[in-house]
This record gives structure tokens, sequence and C-alpha cells, in this order.
């Protein structure tokens, strides 16, 4: 009977092992190139470097130290050479087969850590050789990846083919997946006629694209201001922030409209405090109508001028007086902001004009005639004064 020890089996505890057999394993020694572990055996196994994992390994101490345990595949056994190779790489491969096909089927995310900075993506350990292809990384494009290395990301797996030995894992569709959920909240918490604070996305031709919280809504061009926009980058650039108002909402095909304009003062708030009556002001005739003629005098404030104050004659039509796209000077007669409507008068400035004049002209002539009574040198009192002294 063999006496037991501290350090190695009893007989009765050695056990019967055969090559494919999952041994518990202890390690008791690491060299660069290979292990030494415990297996319960007469002997203890060895690992070779080429066994550990599934990447490469540069020292076995990089990967495992004396006192760790893990389960191993007996790969090789001669015991006439007291020979015992095992393979952590097998079992930990075995394993994760397994484990990804049930995550590739349940969708379920998985964490692991980037080894290695590859062509055309990035490699990672899951057990197996996981790859990612650039691709799969991210939802936007990324030209360097080398601060990637050492990062742990939360991937998914895309793709399995175990007879090519082939993992491909996805950390995009983790950030796609978490994009929608976020934008189903956001979708499912907007209501029209919030105001919200934004950041502009993208510039269209039609509009631009504002990013609410992880949801982009849109911004047509007619609703960026209140004056009339020929081009969205005349008003906005990427990357501005910007309050908007949710116009609508249309959850079930993901689209929201929002509006500038909105969240501004109007043009006939500002009318309000801009204009009053009496002013007399600049502006451009917009529209010729049957009864007068619209001019805008600011942005997005347009005011009448009825046909009867557009000349200080009879005019059958404003066209005989007027085109569009006319400047003219105008006289406010009334401001209605609640209304939106402004009276204007360009007959009243023609009037006032002719009665300026019609003054200006009787004080050149009173003028002219004090001047000309003073070059006579004798008043009418020095001339009619000797008269009356000769009746008397």
């Amino acid at each position: 009977m063999v006496e037991e020890t501290s350090n190695s089996p009893s007989l009765t505890e050695v056990k019967m092992v055969s090559v494919g057999d999952i041994l518990k394993a202890k390690v008791t020694k690491v060299e660069d190139k290979h292990a030494l572990v415990d297996v319960g055996y007469k002997y203890d196994g060895i690992i070779p470097i080429s066994e550990l994992s599934s990447l490469h390994v540069d020292k076995v101490s990089d990967l495992i130290s004396v006192g760790d345990e893990f389960d191993v595949k007996v790969t090789k056994l001669n015991d006439d050479k007291e020979e015992l190779v095992v393979s952590k790489r097998a079992v930990d491969a075995e394993k994760a087969w397994d484990d990804l096909a049930k995550k590739l089927e349940t969708g379920e995310v998985l964490e692991a850590t980037v080894k290695e900075v590859v062509k055309g993506g990035l490699v990672v350990d899951v057990g197996l050789r996981g790859f990612i292809p650039a691709s799969m990384v991210e939802r936007h494009f990324v030209e360097d990846f080398s601060d990637y290395k050492g990062r742990t990301l939360p991937l998914k797996v895309v793709e399995l083919d175990r007879e090519k030995n082939k993992v491909i894992l996805s950390h995009k569709a983790v950030l796609e997946e978490e994009a929608n959920k976020k934008k189903e909240e956001v979708l499912n918490s907007l209501t029209p006629g919030q105001i919200l604070e934004g950041t502009v996305q993208r510039l269209t031709d039609f509009g631009v694209f504002v990013d609410i919280g992880g949801v982009d809504g849109l911004v047509h061009i007619s609703e960026l201001a209140w004056e009339r926009v020929e081009k969205p980058s005349d008003v906005v650039k990427e990357g501005d922030q910007v309050k908007v108002k949710v116009l609508k909402v249309d959850k079930e095909n993901e689209r929201i409209s929002l509006s500038i304009k909105e969240t501004q003062p109007g043009p006939w708030e500002k009318a309000g405090e801009q204009f009053k009556a009496g002013d007399v002001v600049t502006g451009t005739v917009k529209r010729l109508v049957s009864f007068g003629a619209f001019v805008e005098i600011a942005p997005g404030v347009e005011g009448l001028v009825h046909i009867s104050q557009i000349a200080n004659r009879h005019i059958a039509t404003p066209s005989e007086v007027l085109k569009e796209g006319q400047e003219v000077q105008v006289k406010i007669l009334d401001v209605n902001v609640a209304n939106q409507r402004i009276s204007l008068s360009i007959r009243a400035l023609e009037e006032e004009r002719a009665e300026q004049a019609e003054r200006a002209s009787r004080r050149e002539q009173q003028a002219y005639q004090q001047e000309n009574n003073h070059g006579l040198g004798v008043t009418l009192g020095d001339l009619f004064g000797d008269l009356r002294e000769k009746l008397k």
C-alpha cells in the first residue's frame, strides 16, 4: 500500500484516464511555452502553449498562473513515457460553440475584449477566435481602430460556421438595438406642441433633420424661419443647438414634424412693437388685386393699400399705378395685430407732399413780397400819410 501524501493522490484516488476525457485541472507549474497541471492522475499533464487559447499567446504566464483551476480535455496519453497532453482550448471551444449557438438563436448580448486589431476589423476572445468586421463595429464610419485594443465591447452573434471555424460578431447590432429602443421611448413621449432642444444632424434641399434625443425629426424648409428661406444653410448648420416645436408625430412610420420658426416671435408679434399709425415706411408690392395692393413692409408682414388709397386721383385698377416687385413708400393708417391687418396709404403721402409743397410755395411768395417791400424803402403808411396831411 502506497502511503498517501499531500502532493500526490493515493492509488485509490488515481483516475482512469482516456483520450477525449474532460478533467478538472489545477496549474502546478508555468513555463514559457507550456504548463503542468494536476488532473488527479498518477502524473501531471502538460498543456502546450498552442492548447491554451484559440488566439495567439506569447507566453503561458500571460494567460494562466500557478493555482488556477479549469477544465481540460485529454488529447494524448502514453503511460510508458508518462506523457499526458491536455488542452484547455478544446474545452473552451466546445463550450463556446454551444453558448454562441444559443446566443445566436436568442439574440442575447455577450461581452468580449478586443485582443487584436487586424486588417478589416477586430479580433476578440469568446472561447473561440471571434471576428468583428469593420462595418459592424460602429454605426458610423471609423477610420482608425488602433485605440480599440483592450476595450470590452457588448456584442451580438450574427454568423456561426463550425466547419469553417467562423464566428462573426457585431457591436453595431447592439448599438442599433439600443437606438431603436430609445427611439420608441422618445416617440411614445412626444406630443404636438412640445418645445424641445435638439441638434442639427444634416441638411437637405427640403429641410433639416434635428436629433431630439435619439430620434431625428424633420424641420421642413418652410418651418425654418418666418421669412422665406432659399436654402437651409442660410439659417442653420450641422451641429447647431436649436429649439424646436413638435408639430406632428407619426409613430407607425416613425416620422416627426418639427418647427424652428414656431419657437420664435412671429412677424406679427414684432409688428405690434415695430409699427404704429402715422409711421412712413418703405415696402415692396407683393400682389395686386382688384381692390388694392398688398405691400410687404417687414418679412412676413403685408399691409393693404386700398385702391382708394393708391393715388390722389381716380384709378380703375391698381396696375395703372403699381406693379409687383415695385418699391414704394407708404403711410400706416392702422395696425391691428390681433387680426394681422395693417392699413396703408400711398395717397396720404402724396397729399401730404402736395400740402407741404403748397405751404413751401406760400412761404416763398411771402418772403419774396417782404423782400420787395423792403427794397422800396417806404411803407403804405408812409405813402398815404402825406396825403392825409394835405387833406386836413
